[in-house]
């Protein structure tokens, strides 16, 4: 079952059941270095990700590192 949620401010159709699902579901590594999520403003502990659910119109942000400066 597909569900919208808003990841970083734009909203996006989305089949994940918790975190690392939906993380996998975009690409992104799970065990990347200095990665961080928060859902519905709160930040998730990456040891939670497996078991933390994601439900219909949550708010999702993804925090990773950029080089540059």
């Amino acid at each position: 079952m597909t569900k919208t949620l808003e990841i970083n401010g734009e909203a996006r159709s989305s089949a994940a059941a918790t975190l690392v699902e939906l993380l996998a579901e975009l690409g992104i590594d799970p065990t990347t270095r200095w990665l961080a999520v928060a859902r519905n403003g709160a930040v998730a502990l990456r040891r939670e990700w497996p078991a933390t659910p994601i439900d219909a119109g949550d708010r999702i942000e993804i925090i990773r590192p950029r080089q540059g400066g």
